[in-house]
């Protein structure tokens, strides 16, 4: 069912301010200065900055956000309404939202009788001036007032007629939208769908937006059946950061409105950026990025059983809701051991290698794969050794060294705890003995081999390892239980992956880390 109206409808973020309330979540100025910048790129129509006065970082970045050459979005300082016996022109925070400079004024407000007379301790007359006052006052300066209805869905199962009352009196005061908040992020989507469809019916479509949090798990969904009910305006944050357990998630209600709904937007144009976008974000909070998201996740379009690579290859959308590229994803197929030759032809085309599943090698390949996985090897994340394994099977790997020995002594001096790696190879027919010494074994593993090997193989210069995982396979055998080892390596470029399995640690991390230096030499 579509909404009502087909207008198109209005993005508001509120990753700046609403969103780093969230556990963890923290940005530079600087930070928040590229992320507006982002956002007016990808289109949005309203970006929240924050609290004016709040912390000194807030005040910056309003300072600094003037000087922005936005193209399209507005900037809105957020703050609340006017203290109760005070006039709207004497109210302090009222003065600071006007001297951030900012074009649009959020303002919240109380619509729950219950925060009224016991958390404001005023009356509930008092409050509708409050707000009335606030918006008038603020639109007199020139300013667009948006007014975010605190605990609205809660006020109004409270009492209905007061929630509205609130919507009323500051409509009377000149703001352009009544977003209604479901602050503490308990309603049920038909409660909600039939609230918001009340405020639709008693002040317009146009005058209705909506912001949701995802305590129930529900945020999109309610931010969903709010545009179903006729809301034109839609609050939410990339990634999904907020306070709790977050807000409703922007990267997955965008490509559900304009992809599944038939609504539009000024951003619509560009969801193909909406994966980079949530990227950028998870890049600058130093987080990293939620493989299974919708939309935008490594997973989202990932396939693992035979039977779903097969029929994917053949009709993409039999196994796959939208195509990935309208979203700025891609299709990925998993190898395991549930591999056939369907699932291994098409995850070696997507490394750009042209495997023929008639091959009578493939039959060898699928045996080896599947004696791997129940030793305890995993590719889903080890592409470059899937590689690795691809090239050995059909006879087409390239030996650039073989390995003589190594070893790994680690030792204490007082506080100090050091590691020495010791690696012997061959090259070209030729010994190399290098010794490297680092804080971990690991660490002194992946310099010595790299020294041992960047004379003959400059092209290792600019190689780093990203990322090391360990995991034990069976915690029953205690100490000695077989470990698998994953390591991200890249080099500016592309990032890889590889993978080893021992009953030991280092030896394990050996082989991720051997196979991660033949992976970036087989590339040239």
């Amino acid at each position: 069912m579509k909404a009502p109206t087909q207008s198109p409808l209005k993005i508001y973020d509120t990753t700046l301010r609403d969103g780093t309330q969230g556990e963890g979540i923290s940005f530079s100025v600087t930070d928040k200065l590229r992320i507006a910048e982002k956002l007016d790129q990808f289109g949005v129509d309203y970006i929240e900055g924050g609290f004016p006065g709040s912390n000194p970082r807030d005040i910056t970045f309003f300072q600094e956000a003037r000087g922005l050459k936005l193209k399209h979005a507005r900037l809105a300082a957020f703050g609340s309404t006017r203290r109760a016996g005070v006039k709207a022109s004497e109210d302090a925070q009222l003065r600071t939202l006007l001297d951030s400079g900012m074009p649009v004024m959020t303002i919240v407000g109380k619509t729950w009788g219950m925060h009224v007379t016991e958390i404001l301790r005023t009356t509930l007359e008092e409050n509708l001036a409050m707000i009335e006052d606030s918006a008038r006052y603020l639109v007199a300066q020139g300013r667009e007032v948006i007014y975010d209805a605190e605990h609205f869905f809660d006020g109004y199962k409270d009492n209905p007629d007061y929630a509205l009352k609130t919507l009323a009196a500051v409509l009377r005061g000149g703001a352009t939208n009544l977003t209604l908040c479901d602050t503490n992020g308990g309603t049920q989507v038909d409660e909600f769908k039939d609230i918001v469809a009340r405020a639709v019916k008693e002040f317009g479509g146009d005058k209705v937006g909506v912001h949701c949090h995802n305590d129930s798990g529900l945020g999109v969904a309610l931010s969903l059946a709010g545009v179903t009910a006729g809301a034109t305006l839609v609050q939410g944050t990339v990634n999904g950061y907020g306070e709790r357990v977050g807000n409703a998630n922007m990267t997955t209600i965008l490509p559900n409105l304009f992809l599944k709904m038939g609504r539009t937007a000024h951003c619509a144009p560009n969801l193909a950026q909406i994966r980079d976008l949530s990227l950028f974000f998870d890049e600058l909070a130093n987080l990293r990025p939620d493989a299974k998201a919708p939309f935008v996740g490594q997973s989202a379009f990932a396939h693992k059983g035979g039977l779903h690579a097969n029929a994917a290859q053949k009709v993409a959308r039999s196994y796959e809701h939208i195509d990935p590229a309208l979203v700025g994803n891609r299709t990925r197929v998993l190898v395991s051991d549930m591999a056939g030759r369907s699932s291994l032809t098409l995850k070696a085309k997507e490394l750009g290698l042209e495997l023929d599943e008639k091959r009578p090698e493939m039959k060898g390949l699928i045996e080896e794969l599947k004696e791997r996985e129940f030793r305890g090897y995993e590719y889903e994340a080890a592409d470059a050794s899937f590689r690795l394994l691809v090239a050995r099977s059909l006879g087409q790997k390239k030996t650039f060294f073989e390995v003589e020995s190594y070893r790994v002594i680690i030792e204490r001096h007082g506080a100090e705890l050091w590691a020495e790696a010791t690696v012997k190879l061959k090259i070209n027919g030729e010994s190399v003995h290098t010794v490297a010494e680092e804080a971990g074994p690991v660490g002194a593993l992946d310099h010595a081999l790299r020294r041992a090997l960047e004379k003959t193989y400059p092209q290792l210069s600019d190689m780093t390892l990203r990322d090391y995982k360990v995991r034990i396979l069976d915690s029953s055998s205690g100490a000695g239980a077989r470990t698998r080892v994953l390591i991200e390596s890249g080099d500016g470029k592309s990032i890889w992956g590889t993978v080893g399995v021992s009953d030991n640690i280092i030896d394990a991390s050996w082989e991720a880390l051997r196979e991660s230096v033949e992976y970036k030499l087989m590339q040239g």
